[in-house]
């Protein structure tokens, strides 16, 4: 066939409404294959808007999920329990005091053979207090102030717990906002192709355009709408996901007036996530707990001195024991040799001093880095931001000159929904930037340990 009616032949097609068929897909709404443009945008989706919840402020949102979260609930309850085992670990150190009492009922009183003389009465009751009081106990005492140690500790570990649940609940939050405005946009981008589809089929019924131009515009309308339903879907998971950090159980939404305090200067933040940041104290009160512990090393070698006090009562009294009685004792006790046992745990308590130290290197190492990188970021995204909102202003310029030329004769259907599709990439982008934004600034004021404020 020749070059010139092969191309007559399509230009006839394309015009005449030809359509190419494809493999059909399961779809949750099946459309007769005859159905033409103009009846599927008939056909309304779901709505882009979520049932309403309830809405709370930025400062509300944190400080809920700090106190109704199980993970800080979980904190809390470790502090308890550090607090149960110093009490536990603080009465080996303290006096105790103990009373007992026996009756012994014989068939019949225990005479001596021959005689009368009774040598055990068939009744027969004895009772004491025996009251222990350490006098001298090195080992007991420094693991009383060992387990001072593990309550600070643990109070640390909380403030840490509630440093990453903070970080969590703020970055839910902002992503929500984000997300509200990725909707906005999506909804007007799919709104702008439904209004250039209308235009095109108006147009094509007119005898004026082409069913290319129809096809085209209704298949930007269908894109538009599917990522419009993602971005709702996003929405509804972050709005879900912002309740369960906050421990409530429903969805939760936010406010748009969301004002972060402004980002500290990059000395000030690098002088604070030394002395701020919940993380660098945890590593160092594990530090100091085991370097305390490894000072304490000579409390094992020490003896250790008890006293011992026990009043009684003895009915009747006994060659042995008189009717009321005491007695007390000294009990010096001092461990000569234990097989190694205390050279061990000497070694054993060296190492948890190195890895404490190592551990404190790294975390001021990470606090450090996490300050460098959140203040370049912060810089970074507020020059993007910049770009990416002149960018949008210049989209969408651009889609209303083509629109205008297109209706004017000037311009095709293709660069209508060229323009469409960057104006819509670009007020992505611009929520893309303003969420980047917010992040690095919640970024450089955690890596600063200003968030949450103490």
């Amino acid at each position: 066939m020749p070059r010139a009616s092969s191309n007559l032949l399509i230009a006839v097609l394309l015009v005449g409404g030809a359509t190419v068929r494809a493999q059909p897909l399961p779809k949750v709404q099946p459309q007769p294959s005859s159905m033409t443009p103009a009846q599927a945008m008939q056909l309304n989706g779901l709505p882009p808007e979520l049932p309403r919840a309830e809405v709370m402020p930025f400062e509300a949102a944190v400080s809920r999920s700090l106190s109704r979260n199980p993970s800080a609930a979980v904190a809390l309850e470790e502090i308890a329990r550090a607090r149960g085992v110093l009490e536990e670990v603080r009465s080996a150190s303290l006096p105790t005091l103990s009373a007992n009492a026996s009756y012994t009922r014989l068939e019949q009183n225990r005479v001596l053979a021959g005689t009368n003389t009774i040598v055990q009465p068939a009744d027969q009751v004895n009772a004491n207090l025996f009251l222990t009081v350490p006098l001298v106990t090195p080992s007991r005492w420094v693991q009383w102030q060992h387990a001072k140690d593990q309550v600070e500790v643990a109070r640390m570990s909380a403030e840490d717990v509630r440093r990453q649940l903070a970080l969590s609940t703020g970055r839910t939050y902002l992503g929500i906002i984000a997300q509200h405005h990725v909707v906005e946009v999506s909804q007007r981008a799919r709104d702008s192709a439904r209004a250039h589809y209308q235009f095109a089929h108006q147009r094509f019924t007119g005898g004026y355009g082409t069913r290319l131009d129809e096809v085209r515009a209704a298949q930007e309308v269908a894109a538009d709408e599917a990522q419009l339903q993602a971005s709702v879907s996003n929405l509804a998971r972050l709005r879900e996901t912002l309740g369960v950090l906050v421990g409530v159980d429903h969805p939760l939404d936010v406010t748009e007036d969301v004002t972060l305090p402004g980002a500290p200067s990059l000395d000030d933040s690098l002088k604070d996530s030394l002395s701020l940041r919940s993380d660098v104290q945890l590593f160092r009160g594990r530090l100091h707990a085991a370097e305390r512990v490894r000072r304490d090393d000579w409390a094992d070698y020490a003896p250790s001195l008890l006293l011992t006090a026990e009043p009684f009562v003895q009915y009747p009294p006994t060659a042995q024991l008189p009717q009321y009685g005491f007695q007390g004792q000294l009990l010096l006790s001092w461990s000569i040799y234990d097989g190694g046992l205390r050279y061990g745990l000497a070694k054993e308590r060296a190492a948890l001093v190195r890895e404490a130290q190592a551990g404190l290197e790294g975390g001021v190492r990470q606090a450090q880095a996490d300050v460098r990188a959140a203040d370049e970021e912060v810089r970074r995204s507020a020059a993007s931001l910049k770009a990416a909102r002149d960018a949008a202003k210049l989209a969408a310029e651009g889609l209303s000159l083509t629109n205008l030329a297109y209706r004017a004769g000037a311009s095709t259907n293709i660069e209508v929904i060229d323009a469409e599709r960057a104006a819509r990439d670009a007020d992505t982008a611009v929520a893309q930037a303003e969420d980047s934004w917010r992040q690095a600034t919640l970024d450089l004021l955690l890596a600063s340990g200003r968030f949450p404020s103490h």
